[in-house]
């Protein structure tokens, strides 16, 4: 195989996943620009070592890489917990109902509870933060977490439990009800 059917199928089997995979650096290291320079350092390491993905879903495989960047970047810096930053993690556009988009009060409500619930997930640990943003925004399957965190399945659906309950008990402190 040439140089560029080797592009042309690393582009079409872990191109789609961009936006995944920097949805989970930004997760873990709070850091808009972090997260940038990991998923980029991410790609060109998926890149070098293409060879050896051996088929099927790119996405786990991806996601491995990016989450094995992100802790290894976390790790270089000293860091665990970065300074949350909510113009980075809070998503400013509302999508209300029929009948709030004109009820100001009602938005305003919606914005601080998706505030309280950003900064809750920020203030997970990392390990935890990490499988409950996998499962919860991304979608994967507990497999495939697993497979990502290279950790056993029952390892996955402790973290999501105690993740989910730690989210809870900080959110209900805050007054937000599920």
């Amino acid at each position: 195989m040439n140089e560029t059917d080797r592009t042309r199928r690393f582009e079409a089997a872990v191109l789609p996943h961009l936006d995944t995979a920097y949805n989970l650096a930004r997760w873990l290291l709070r850091n808009e620009q972090s997260a940038q320079d990991v998923v980029q350092e991410a790609y060109l390491r998926a890149f070098r070592f293409f060879d050896g993905f051996r088929g099927g879903d790119a996405r786990p495989w991806l996601l491995s890489i990016v989450r094995n960047a992100c802790f290894t970047w976390l790790g270089q810096n000293g860091r665990d917990a970065i300074e949350f930053d909510e113009a980075h993690h809070g998503n400013t556009r509302d999508t209300p109902d029929a009948l709030a988009v004109n009820d100001p009060l009602h938005l305003l409500e919606r914005k601080y509870e998706r505030m309280q619930v950003n900064a809750a997930i920020a203030a997970l640990p990392p390990l935890f933060r990490e499988a409950l943003i996998l499962r919860e925004l991304e979608e994967l399957s507990y497999d495939e977490i697993a497979q990502v965190a290279g950790i056993p399945l029952g390892t996955v659906m402790s973290r999501l439990s105690r993740a989910r309950a730690m989210l809870r008990a900080t959110l209900t402190s805050t007054g937000i009800e599920e």
